[in-house]
């Protein structure tokens, strides 16, 4: 009797307890539940906040990226609207790097036109010849010199500017400043990259501001890969950001536009050929001509008529090889 009433208590426990089970279980989950739900309100929360901050950050880099852009826009279109306007004989001989000023230039230039005028009278050539040599030798001669050292020059600033940029990458990198950076190159590039950028820290030393800096470089080298250089230094220093990864895209941007340029004289090297033997051809059958029958062209040089086709001829073949340059000439 006692273990039949135990073991009737214990069901009765049992029962119980399964009752109390049933009965709290949906309010602890319900607890569980509201619990988890604010959990996961704040969790969104957080999200939100964050997410709000990102887009708050994000606005505000995009509107400085913007306003520097705005600003070197600006920058680029007074430089190009100066460009425009007619360039001094000063600057043009500190873009091809001599060492000498308008003075000696003009003393040259009177030097040149005198000798060449000079050979023209003790050669016995004729007046209008004797002229033309003069004006070759006081006009044409120097500023065809000035202009080839320009080109020259700009040719070896853009071979090792990449270089250059890659120093730049690799000493921020390392943890030294952009201005140790440019120190750096400045004193161990080779010419005329290291003379562009001596003046640029020294520009900085005298107080110059970056945007006035590089403004200065490229009216000294006005090539667009100063211009880019430019473009990436003053958006960095307005907005921040990984400028060694900024400044290593344009190195690679640079090899491409130099592989570019490669490719496309490869590809019309075929093309210049021709034009070159092509131009050349009138004067090879003419020297032919002479040496078989010296009378033969004698009226082209003694006579007007001869002379005024001489000239036609010059000008038309003139026409001609600038034409073929023009064509052969791809811009990167």
């Amino acid at each position: 009797m006692d273990s039949e009433l135990l073991f009737s208590a214990i069901l009765g426990l049992v029962g119980f307890g399964a009752l109390a089970y049933v009965v709290l279980a949906p309010t602890q989950s319900d607890k569980t539940k509201k619990r988890l739900t604010q959990l996961d309100a704040k969790k969104n929360a957080k999200r939100a906040s964050a997410a709000a901050q990102n887009d708050a950050a994000s606005k505000d880099r995009r509107r400085k990226v913007t306003e520097a852009l705005s600003k070197v826009e600006g920058k680029t279109k007074e430089i190009k609207k100066a460009k425009k306007r007619r360039v001094t004989l000063e600057q043009k001989l500190e873009q091809a790097g001599l060492a000498f000023g308008p003075r000696e230039f003009y003393i040259g230039s009177i030097v040149t036109a005198c000798i060449l005028g000079v050979v023209g009278l003790i050669s016995g050539q004729k007046l209008i010849v004797t002229a033309g040599m003069f004006f070759i030798g006081g006009l044409g001669l120097p500023n065809w010199y000035v202009g080839f050292a320009i080109s020259r020059r700009q040719k070896k600033f853009t071979n090792e500017f990449s270089n250059a940029i890659d120093v730049i990458v690799r000493g921020v990198k390392s943890g030294l400043p952009v201005n140790e950076c440019l120190k750096i190159i400045a004193a161990e590039a080779p010419k005329p990259v290291n003379e562009e950028f001596e003046q640029l820290v020294e520009g900085f030393r005298i107080g110059l501001t970056l945007d006035q800096g590089m403004a200065r470089m490229y009216e000294r080298m006005p090539l667009q890969e100063v211009s880019f250089f430019g473009i990436v230094l003053m958006i960095q220093q307005k907005t921040g950001g990984n400028l060694a990864e900024a400044l290593s895209n344009l190195a690679g941007v640079l090899r491409g536009r130099k592989l570019m340029e490669g490719k496309i004289k490869a590809l019309s090297a075929e093309a210049k050929a021709s034009a070159m033997i092509i131009g050349a051809l009138p004067f090879l059958v003419m020297g032919a001509v002479k040496l078989s029958s010296p009378a033969y062209l004698d009226p082209l040089f003694l006579t007007k008529t001869g002379n005024f086709i001489l000239l036609g001829a010059g000008l038309w073949m003139s026409m001609g090889i600038f034409v073929m340059k023009k064509m052969m000439q791809i811009k990167v």
